[in-house]
């Protein structure tokens, strides 16, 4: 076992994070998001507690409540003003499918969820809403607003000045959000981080790399993805920097466009959203930048080459985390930048890597610390959470470290694929296929992709498969579209073991064979 840098010190809440960010960076402009209307420290602190205690009006302390919006500075103060009343922010991922919004919400326990009619109208996400409402009430935002008065503006003017005075006062180690980690349409798997440990990770980034307070964070990334609200909500806030909230990662002419308007200095992304800006940007689109941190998936060799051949003096750092850590693990520094690895571990980290049997370099990274989460919903129960064996979170991934902490990233011990930073179970897809065609076998491997990382191939003896049929029932059964393999092998018999099990081994040799053959 190795331990990292020594840890920051202190916890504290994050809406106590946020009043002390006021205090030390002043009352400067904070957030701003498409609508360009932006929002001083005392502005989110008193629209947080404005808004905060309109939906504390129909809920009850502790209450864990769903949030179905897109990255803007409506999520960011809904967010807060949640935490600000001592509720439980829980981030929907409405990208997820049907099925995974309606089982996280019930894994959870969450019965009311706050969204917004002008996102929803945008998104085109009206059938997903319907779902959702067989489930949990659905409270929408717009109309929450329209019922704010004189009396609630007064209220937000005196909360501004004093805002401890208004807030309800919450643990540290209570819960700061509750994320699911699944990317497939199984079983969501609900992870609990506590206010600590987001403020934490805030806090070891930047330890490990200085932040300037007059940078202006561009934050095109989710926040139902931790990487999204950490990265590029809570960090920014609670370290002075502005933080510019962009509702899709899609839109990639806009946001190369933006990018240069808005000054901006610090961008959080991932590979294949990077790779797809690339390619529409302008050579001086990104000339703001300091730098640009790349996570959720492998950096490309691709993509470096974009940046080193057509936007000089960009520094692209690759980082590594897990939802578990809230969720930065490692990421590479400006001045000491290591291509090929995920950089160096972060400040007051434990880790330990285990030798795997079969797997001759490498081994099964474990890691520790302040940032390291409370522990997973229970399945059976939605109010029990269940805590790691001495705080170590297992990540499944086989890595190296060398003698400076830069993290390798070798591969992965458990079966999922990473497809534009989203993990799909192959278990999972392998069940779509099984679904469609009962009586024939199946195996779903991942190979790699230029685009998005990985794909997906379904190797089956189902003679007549095809891609279109599989798509079908994805849509009809609420299941994400990452989960369709985009191509089919079909073989006289799948290969198994002398137990019966899927020698994947041997799949994966009939897949290269028909690559090499192609």
């Amino acid at each position: 076992m190795r331990v990292a840098l020594e840890a920051p010190v202190g916890e504290e809440a994050l809406f106590d994070a946020l009043i002390a960010a006021r205090e030390r960076y002043g009352d400067k402009e904070i957030l701003e998001d498409q609508d360009r209307k932006p929002l001083t420290y005392t502005g989110l602190i008193r629209a947080a507690l404005v808004l905060g205690r309109k939906i504390a009006a129909m809920t009850a302390v502790g209450e864990r409540v769903g949030i179905l919006l897109p990255s803007s500075m409506g999520v960011v103060v809904t967010y807060y003003g949640l935490l600000a009343h001592g509720r439980v922010p829980v981030m929907i991922n409405f990208t997820s499918g049907e099925r995974n919004v309606k089982a996280a919400i019930q894994a959870a326990g969450v019965k009311k969820v706050l969204s917004a009619k002008r996102f929803v109208d945008q998104a085109k996400i009206h059938e997903l809403i319907e779902q959702i409402e067989t489930v949990a009430e659905v409270v929408w935002l717009d109309d929450v607003r329209k019922t704010i008065g004189l009396a609630d503006k007064v209220y937000g003017l005196m909360a501004g000045f004093a805002p401890k005075r208004f807030r309800v006062k919450t643990d540290p180690q209570s819960p700061g959000v509750i994320l699911f980690t699944s990317g497939s349409f199984g079983a969501p798997k609900g992870v609990v981080l506590s206010q600590a440990n987001l403020v934490a990770n805030s806090r070891q980034v930047a330890q490990h790399i200085a932040l300037d307070s007059d940078w202006v964070a561009f934050n095109p990334l989710p926040t139902f993805h931790c990487f999204g609200l950490t990265g590029g909500v809570i960090l920014p806030l609670l370290q002075g920097l502005k933080s510019f909230q962009y509702p899709s990662p899609l839109h990639a002419k806009q946001i190369t466009d933006l990018l240069p308007q808005v000054k901006a200095s610090l961008l959080f992304t991932t590979d294949t959203f990077l790779n797809q800006w690339a390619r529409v940007a302008e050579p001086d689109d990104f000339r703001t930048l300091q730098f640009v941190v790349a996570g959720a998936e492998r950096v490309r060799d691709e993509t470096r080459h974009l940046f080193n051949t057509e936007f000089h003096g960009v520094k692209l750092l690759e980082g590594y985390g897990a939802t578990e850590a809230s969720p930065v693990i490692a990421v590479n520094h400006p001045d000491r930048n290591m291509p090929g690895t995920v950089g160096q571990i972060l400040p007051g980290m434990d880790w330990r890597v285990e030798e795997v049997p079969g797997i001759p370099e490498g081994g099964r990274f474990y890691v520790r610390g302040p940032n390291v989460m409370s522990g997973y919903l229970s399945p059976e129960d939605p109010s029990t959470i269940e805590p790691l064996a001495e705080g170590w979170h297992d990540t499944g991934d086989i890595v190296e470290v060398d003698d400076e902490g830069y993290v390798s990233i070798l591969g992965r011990v458990k079966r999922f694929a990473k497809i534009g930073g989203e993990m799909v179970s192959l278990t999972a897809v392998e069940g779509l296929a099984s679904a469609v065609w009962p009586d024939s076998r199946h195996a779903v491997v991942s190979i790699p992709d230029t685009r998005k990382g990985e794909k997906l191939v379904l190797v089956t003896d189902r003679m007549d498969a095809d891609v279109a049929r599989l798509a079908e029932w994805a849509r009809a059964h609420g299941a994400p579209e990452l989960a369709v393999p985009k191509k089919i092998l079909r073989v006289g018999e799948v290969p198994t073991l002398g137990t019966g099990k899927t020698d994947y081994v041997a799949v994966q040799i009939l897949i290269d064979s028909e690559k090499a053959a192609a």
